[in-house]
């Protein structure tokens, strides 16, 4: 019973998904194409938030993007890019969104990371550093919040069935082990929101992703680093 707004780039596509989700589930639907990794994209999703009025009590940071490969061998204006969206945009909309939802009576946030938060990722290294920010700034801010009106929840999800690992151009062997592992976006997608409404911290969707994690904390960190180096290398 929640009435959503979207942002994305595709009109086309925004436009399709905000008719599926307003046919099915009968709520409000409004979007603005948008790309979230441009200079000013966070002030421009603000003030449309603004004019139009909306009053807004939960904030999902979930744009992002991945790219594999040395860092020698990277585009620096993909990387900007990435780290444009992947940490300075949620940065930014949590600090423009926090005195919208502080209006509410029940205020949440939730900023998705991923398991490669957990360790460094050679090869896929700005990525895993992007998300490490995420994690970390996600349980500071949770911790700047308590005691208000506002949770803050971090989503780490492991591989999971979309467009990621193309789009990151991972290789070929990870593809193979991932599509093993890959949990479905609607069930990713369940347990995140169960977790923000429910005010936890940080959670990690299933069962092999915690173990992943576990590992990744109890094992030495080179072991950890040199392991995910030569699936990515």
């Amino acid at each position: 019973n929640f009435n959503v707004l979207l942002t994305a780039r595709s009109q086309n596509l925004l436009q399709n998904v905000a008719y599926e989700i307003k046919i099915k589930y009968a709520v409000q639907v409004a979007f603005l194409p948008l790309d979230l990794a441009t200079t000013g994209a966070s002030e421009k999703l603000y003030n449309w938030c603004s004019e139009n009025n909306y009053d807004v009590s939960v904030l999902i940071n979930n744009a992002g993007f991945g790219l594999s490969g040395s860092l020698l061998n990277s585009s620096i204006e993909k990387n900007t890019n990435l780290i444009q969206l992947n940490i300075v945009t949620p940065t930014q909309l949590c600090q423009l969104f926090i005195p919208l939802l502080q209006k509410q009576k029940k205020g949440f946030i939730m900023n998705i990371a991923s398991t490669a938060a957990y360790q460094s990722v050679p090869y896929l290294n700005v990525y895993s550093a992007s998300k490490a920010y995420v994690k970390s700034f996600s349980r500071g801010l949770s911790l700047e919040l308590a005691g208000t009106n506002i949770s803050v929840t971090c989503i780490s999800p492991g591989p999971t069935d979309t467009d990621w690992a193309t789009t990151a151009a991972v290789p070929d062997k990870v593809l193979k082990m991932a599509d093993k592992l890959n949990m479905q976006p609607t069930d990713v997608a369940e347990r995140a929101v169960k977790a923000m409404f429910n005010k936890r911290t940080e959670m990690v969707p299933g069962i092999m992703n915690k173990l992943g994690v576990l590992m990744a904390w109890l094992l030495p960190k080179k072991i950890v680093e040199r392991s995910v180096s030569n699936l990515y290398k």
